[in-house]
């Protein structure tokens, strides 16, 4: 099988909470072994079982504002006091070496991964097939009590209303078809012919026959 050497693809997935953001990055991971997961770097303490490196890189809030500051963050912001953002060396490791990431993050953490990464993201947004969908869907979820889902459900137009800062928006109605053409975004994304440098060498070895 040809293949042409090519510079990888950041996908950035993002959507309210409850529309399906993780659950279709999760499939994209599932489906195809050689996307790279990225390991985000956060200041709350590991959970049982919790590892660094593989789940999170752990660190204090003191180290991790030293390292946005010296620019060794994508992307990062610091909520409710903990701070949370993607490590740059992998990812721009990852990406030279033709490896693809997909990201599930909301859309202020796209904003500042694509003014990082401008040649290198592919958006994506995924809305609810409605706000009466997206209020099930998060109400079906044991986990959550009725005023998390209040406050999500409060924020979820807000979120909504960057959907055109993105460059493909899908409608998560069904999980399957979702998944298809998120997948889809991603194969066409690698196909770009600027991401594929390797074409030029290519072509001169079409012209010596």
């Amino acid at each position: 099988m040809t293949t042409v050497p090519r510079r990888g693809v950041c996908l950035v997935i993002s959507a309210p909470s409850g529309a399906g953001k993780s659950t279709i990055a999760n499939a994209l991971r599932a489906g195809d072994s050689s996307l790279v997961h990225s390991v985000s770097v956060t200041t709350r303490a590991p959970r049982p079982g919790e590892k660094e490196g593989v789940h999170y890189y752990f660190r204090s809030l003191e180290e991790f504002r030293a390292m946005a500051e010296r620019g060794e963050l994508l992307e990062w912001a610091e909520v409710f006091g903990r701070g949370y953002g993607t490590p740059r060396a992998p990812v721009e490791a990852a990406l030279a070496s033709g490896r693809d990431m997909v990201f599930d993050i909301d859309w202020q953490g796209h904003r500042l991964l694509r003014d990082a990464l401008p040649d290198d993201v592919v958006s994506l947004f995924v809305l609810p097939p409605s706000m009466k969908e997206l209020d099930r869907r998060l109400r079906s979820r044991a986990s959550d009590d009725a005023a998390e889902i209040d406050k999500r459900m409060g924020a979820a137009l807000a979120e909504i209303s960057h959907w055109s800062e993105f460059d493909h928006v899908i409608i998560n109605e069904e999980l399957d078809r979702a998944v298809r053409e998120a997948q889809s975004i991603l194969i066409a994304a690698r196909l770009r012919t600027r991401r594929q440098h390797g074409l030029a060498a290519l072509m001169k070895e079409y012209e010596a026959h």
